[in-house]
């Protein structure tokens, strides 16, 4: 849509941006950058291909990540031998800038200098199939919950927290004094912009007339709200905990409360390398399914924290990392949560399998703010993308009990903080129901 790829993508070159917005290079759809890499370290010693490793057509893929805490499953998976234990031992994981570098590099491949797969927004792997014409499949679910919405320390007096109606009237006199209230977003038509755009609508604030949405790559939030350039943002982890850490704002929610489990990041590829390369295929996959399991085991929290806090990674201190990945949250305006059931979860409660039901969500929002035609065949285009019995395959190589595998590709009807509720079945009669929507 036009909306979507006239997009600009902005970061903040740190303070010496003082209140302007940059503009960033890869701003464009048409532009093509690559990313960081993130020389990752030697697997861990002593592995060798284990009896049950696919055998491979392929040693090697390229895959990108962003640094936020949910890329961990790709990262534990390099750094603790899982992908070398499948016989891919020649994996990279490189670290992508902003979400328009991974996609752009998704776009060329790894032939053209970009890579074969990411760790990435759930929505992406649909926009970039239907917009950009380059077949993407969805493989996994790298996690659910663990963002949040985070607002500046200015609205600790009108105490802006889980409902965001606290908000309106603020947002009303910004708008009248000509001065915006700017939220920050990662990518539009991507979980964080859809978890604001909820957020906001279900307290009456039409987040396309009444605020500006402004997509900021994630290492740049704290920074954008550090100089005031923006008033609220929603991002995942460290960067949450980060703002609180240096008293810059405070968390008004976690996305778990938003929505409980809900689906956040997956693990994708194109689907031509796929294709090409089942066997390695299978092999990744294994190996993400195993990090994801070591990555829910709280004895092993605090390595993966270190592991990911190192600067080919998050360049973040690990401090800044392990209580919100531990469950423990510090929202920053007095209220704390210990083992909070809303934590990011790996592996328990199904999260990493791809629910067919949750990407019917997603595309059906992505319809509701006009990132997608209404008439866009959804349930055609999940069932294209989504490779749920790729995941099924792997998982029960991997030896993953037959009690713990879903049967079903929908979790049912959810329920939405406000009582709105979405049925898988009947996306239309859901998008009919809301009253804040451009479709």
């Amino acid at each position: 849509m036009s909306n979507f790829s006239r997009r600009r993508f902005i970061f903040t070159t740190g303070a010496a941006a003082a209140a302007s917005i940059v503009t960033h290079a890869c701003a464009s759809n048409n532009s093509t950058t690559t990313g960081e890499q993130a020389p990752s370290a030697n697997p861990a010693s002593n592995v060798s291909t284990v009896a049950n490793a696919p055998k491979v057509e392929t040693t090697k893929a390229k895959l990108g990540f962003i640094a936020l805490t949910d890329a961990a499953p790709l990262i534990i998976a390099k750094e603790k031998g899982f992908f070398a234990k499948y016989g891919m031992t020649d994996v990279e994981v490189i670290k992508q800038k902003s979400w328009p570098v991974t996609r752009d590099n998704l776009k060329i491949g790894s032939a053209g200098g970009g890579i074969d797969g990411a760790h990435i927004l759930s929505p992406m792997p649909y926009l970039i199939t239907i917009k950009d014409q380059v077949p993407m499949y969805l493989l996994a679910r790298l996690n659910t919950n663990g963002q949040a919405i985070s607002v500046a320390n200015k609205f600790k007096e009108i105490k802006v927290q889980l409902e965001s109606k606290a908000l309106k009237e603020a947002a009303t006199q910004a708008k009248a004094n000509q001065k915006a209230l700017k939220a920050g977003i990662t990518f539009p038509g991507g979980t964080h912009d859809l978890w604001m755009r909820y957020w906001l609508a279900a307290g009456g604030i039409n987040p396309d007339q009444d605020v500006v949405l402004e997509p900021v790559p994630p290492p740049q939030m704290v920074a954008n709200m550090k100089v005031g350039t923006v008033d609220a943002f929603c991002v995942g982890e460290p960067w949450n905990a980060q703002l609180v850490s240096q008293k810059l704002g405070y968390s008004a929610l976690v996305t778990g409360e938003l929505w409980k489990d809900h689906p956040e990041k997956a693990f994708a590829m194109r689907q031509d390398w796929v294709d090409k390369n089942p066997n390695a295929t299978q092999a990744l996959l294994m190996a993400v399914l195993e990090a994801q399991q070591w990555c829910e085991k709280l004895e092993n929290k605090e390595e993966m924290c270190k592991i990911c806090s190192d600067r080919k990674y998050f360049n973040v201190a690990a401090a800044d990392i392990i209580e919100r990945a531990k469950g423990n949250i510090d929202y920053g305006d007095g209220r704390t949560e210990k083992e909070f059931p809303h934590r990011m979860k790996f592996w328990a409660d199904n999260a990493s399998y791809p629910y067919k039901s949750h990407d019917i969500w997603f595309l059906t929002e992505n319809i509701r703010w006009g990132y997608l035609p209404k008439d866009t065949k959804i349930k055609e285009i999940v069932y294209q993308v989504n490779k749920e019995d790729l995941w099924k395959q792997a998982a029960k190589a991997i030896g993953v009990p037959e009690a713990e595998i879903p049967t079903s590709s929908s979790r049912g009807v959810e329920t939405f903080f406000d009582g709105v509720k979405f049925d898988p079945e009947k996306p239309e009669a859901y998008l009919q129901g809301l009253t804040i929507k451009k479709v």
